[in-house]
């Protein structure tokens, strides 16, 4: 078992070959007690609604309250017009957290991780580590069990609950979790994949949860997109060999205390930012028919 990141990147190289993936799997078994094959399984199945949940929620369809759907079909069309700014991998992941996002508030299937209001950061770097790196599924349960090591490291101490620490728990913690992953898919070490989350939770330290009418769409479904964005560039940071003055263990610290210290009005209680904009709150009074 690992508690700290320094702890987790030191028993993967000394026991494991560097294989964060089969760490993970051995602590799995050590505190399930299910065998490596149920937990395979289990994985496998987490997988697949993953993947189907990117295809489900390319839609027009808008969600129950209105205020989301769409957007991921949009993105879509306009990476097909070629006319893009940046480069079509970036957006490809923009667009599947979208899609995942929106068919969650649309109450489709999707994998929570590490939360619902978090759940399009990683299927949404996956689904395109297995387009550009052609990774076998096994090598998608890897990313998967890696991205599971390294946010079990953070939900132990730090938080993974925009209602504890804001959004940067939620997506903060998503992002990281992808950027490590993506960066041990793409020939990354342990130690490399630590650095990517560095980079990805010290440029999300801060960020608040205020969801407009309390709903987990706006601004959620958007900070999905760029937390996928923000994966990819702290894997290509890490991969490049830039390092993190402060440690991992410290800023995942760093955010604890950061979370600890924001206002209850920026802990997903829809009672600061821009749930309380004039146009925030408009929405929600139209939602909720009290207009």
């Amino acid at each position: 078992m690992f508690y700290t990141i320094q702890e987790l990147v030191k028993q993967a190289n000394e026991h494991f070959s560097g294989s964060v993936s089969d760490l993970m799997i051995h602590t799995e078994i050590e505190l399930t007690g299910r065998s490596k094959e149920e937990i395979v399984a289990l994985m496998s199945r987490n997988l697949t609604v993953m993947k189907a949940s990117i295809i489900d929620g390319l839609t027009e369809s808008k969600s129950v309250s209105g205020l989301t759907g769409g957007d991921a079909a949009k993105l879509e069309r306009y990476i097909q017009s070629g006319k893009t700014l940046s480069d079509s991998t970036i957006l490809s992941a923009a667009r599947n957290a979208i899609a995942v996002n929106e068919l969650n508030a649309k109450m489709g299937l999707v994998c929570a991780t590490p939360t619902a209001g978090s759940a399009g950061c990683l299927p949404a770097v996956l689904g395109v580590a297995i387009d550009k790196l052609k990774l076998t599924e096994k090598e998608q349960l890897d990313f998967l069990f890696t991205a599971g090591a390294f946010g079990l490291v953070i939900a132990n101490n730090a938080s993974i609950s925009g209602a504890e620490g804001g959004c940067q728990a939620e997506v903060g913690s998503a992002a990281a979790m992808s950027a490590a992953a993506l960066t041990l898919a793409a020939g990354g070490s342990a130690f490399q994949a630590s650095q990517a989350i560095c980079f990805v939770i010290k440029n999300m330290l801060g960020l608040i949860c205020d969801p407009v009418a309390g709903l987990v769409e706006v601004p959620c479904v958007k900070r999905n997109a760029m937390g996928a964005s923000y994966a990819l560039v702290a894997a290509d940071m890490a991969l490049a060999g830039i390092e993190s003055k402060i440690p991992a263990d410290e800023v995942i610290l760093a955010m604890y205390q950061v979370g600890s210290s924001l206002p209850t009005a920026f802990r997903e209680t829809a009672e600061g930012g821009l749930a309380i904009t004039p146009t925030g709150k408009r929405l929600a009074q139209h939602i909720f028919g009290t207009d």
